[in-house]
């Protein structure tokens, strides 16, 4: 039997443009000669969809998907997934289910089991728990169909449920097993995918069959990489990362076939993910030109390569916006970078906008020492003017801070802090230096100045970054252990970190919460992303 894999860039709630991307690969499946094609987690209505699940209409209309593909089920069987509705009034309205069609029917819904309500998942608000274990009997085989997170509860130290679905699957002596998944990337998932995917292969001691969304969805991105495992948990098909397509495997050479695996670097399906995450964005939303500022740090130099490489160069406008402090070198590596790119560029200061508002605000200021105000005023001035360009010519902002910026709040709040997307908000700043050296690899793209140089925000004479923070190797670890860690104060310093220090870091994380939940999406690279992601309160006061 051949069972053909479709890995496929959905978008939440156009269902026309998602069932003429169903029709499409079950008509190329069907030509191949497949006999079943396994689709990805809610592809009717694409994940997550979240509150949109709360509407009536949005469930009829991702059941006249299930209905027009249903007529597609003849000669070839169609496991897809799609939200399905609770018969019973108790519980939720709905389930989280994957649909086995065949000539032309239902032949059975079976439930997600499992309902994730960590990190950047919230399943179990709109969906009930499966409590039913039946195998799929069609064409002489025994299948187990599992849903995303089903699988993931196996092996573990610590688990997460106190059920494993394939342990009552398991005792019903399925041939195979079918997972319909929503995976979303982050630059170490990809591992872990495989891992469980192997695990669960040869614990039950038959093959497995995954599908994976791929493409972005706001800040989740996901990135393919659907896999088949033999019965040894071997991977014998890995499918590209970040790519759509459908690939065959032939069930009766599935132990035959040579274990296989790609080999990629973390910093490759970093910037891989940040390119689609950009281009996503903007195709989903109906976006064509992105805009930024560029002021000759190594932050935005990293936006504009990734923006053309997403959009292409004539989409990309860089706007320099020198003021008083800007040093010559800042604008000559930029002219030198979008030179590199070939990409449009205005440059338009801000002095005489900014002398006219300190004017303004002269006797005010009266008899008060320079300070963060100034600094602000010159930051906020930027914004408006790269919002003018935006809101006359149509163009969307790019923002430009990265993680190690957002986390202690060095960062001017409806300044450059503003954009439509955060393109590069989950990457801390020794991150933000590998990427460009990364994307240097072959050719220098990136004047080799930028990444050298101190970094600096240019608001006052002679600025540093490190006048106000410590040095990117020390903050960025610390930070690592709090955010993506979850370490408290007590063993950060116990690893050797200074106790004042870490404090302090710490300190400046929950004081700017209220900054960060006025930001733009993050586009989620990390296993702990501000956002979606990590729920804090603004008004704790935890460690202080």
């Amino acid at each position: 039997m051949k069972i053909a894999l479709a890995q496929l860039n959905l978008h939440i709630g156009n269902f026309d443009y998602n069932f003429n991307k169903i029709k499409e690969a079950v008509l190329d499946a069907k030509k191949a000669g497949a006999e079943l094609i396994l689709f990805p987690e809610l592809t009717t209505c694409a994940y997550p969809p979240r509150d949109f699940l709360e509407f009536s209409d949005f469930i009829n209309r991702s059941n006249q998907v299930i209905e027009k593909t249903k007529q597609l089920a003849d000669g070839i069987a169609i496991v897809i997934g799609a939200p399905s509705e609770n018969p019973v009034v108790e519980g939720k309205d709905l389930f989280n289910s994957a649909y086995f069609l065949a000539e032309k029917k239902v032949l059975q819904v079976i439930h997600k089991t499992l309902l994730p309500t960590y990190d950047v998942f919230d399943e179990y608000r709109y969906f009930e728990p499966n409590n039913e274990f039946n195998l799929v009997n069609w064409n002489g085989y025994k299948i187990a169909v599992t849903v995303c997170e089903d699988i993931w509860n196996l092996n573990n130290e610590n688990p997460l449920y106190k059920i494993n679905p394939m342990d009552e699957l398991a005792k019903q002596k399925p041939d195979f097993i079918l997972n319909l998944s929503a995976s979303p990337f982050h630059s170490k998932q990809a591992d872990a995918r495989k891992n469980i995917v192997r695990e669960n292969a040869k614990t039950f001691g038959i093959p497995l069959f995954y599908a994976n969304h791929c493409g972005a969805q706001t800040e989740l991105i996901f990135d393919g990489g659907s896999l088949v495992a033999n019965s040894k948990g071997e991977i014998v098909s890995e499918l590209p990362y970040f790519l759509e397509c459908i690939e065959i495997i032939d069930f009766k050479e599935v132990e035959s076939l040579v274990p296989i695996e790609q080999k990629t670097i973390e910093i490759e399906r970093i910037h891989d993910a940040l390119v689609v995450g950009i281009k996503d964005y903007f195709n989903k939303l109906g976006f064509k030109k992105a805009i930024l500022g560029l002021s000759g740090g190594i932050d935005s130099a990293l936006v504009l390569a990734l923006a053309v490489k997403a959009l292409g160069k004539d989409n990309v406008l860089s706007v320099m916006l020198p003021s008083q402090y800007s040093s010559d070198h800042s604008i000559n590596d930029s002219l030198e970078l979008v030179d590199n790119l070939g990409s449009p560029y205005k440059k338009i200061s801000i002095e005489d906008a900014y002398f006219a508002v300190e004017n303004t605000l002269q006797a005010h200021f009266e008899n008060k020492k320079p300070n963060v105000a100034e600094e602000n005023i010159q930051a906020r001035l930027r914004a408006v003017i790269l919002m003018g360009l935006s809101n006359k010519d149509g163009y969307i902002l790019l923002n430009t801070s990265n993680k190690s910026e957002a986390a202690v709040g060095y960062g001017t709040l409806y300044g450059d802090m503003a954009g439509g997307i955060s393109v590069i908000g989950d990457l801390y700043k020794i991150q933000v230096v590998e990427l460009c050296k990364y994307i240097n690899r072959n050719e220098e793209i990136i004047p080799t100045n930028i990444i050298t140089k101190p970094p600096s925000a240019e608001l006052r004479p002679d600025q540093k970054d490190s006048d106000s923070l410590p040095p990117y190797e020390i903050l960025d670890e610390v930070l690592f252990q709090y955010i993506e860690q979850r370490k408290g104060p007590k063993e950060i310093i116990a690893m050797g970190f200074d106790e004042a220090l870490v404090k302090r870091i710490l300190l400046m994380v929950n004081r700017n919460e209220w900054k960060r939940h006025q930001t733009a999406p993050v586009l989620r690279v990390s296993a702990k992303a501000f956002g979606m992601g990590r729920r804090m309160p603004i008004v704790g006061k935890y460690l202080e």
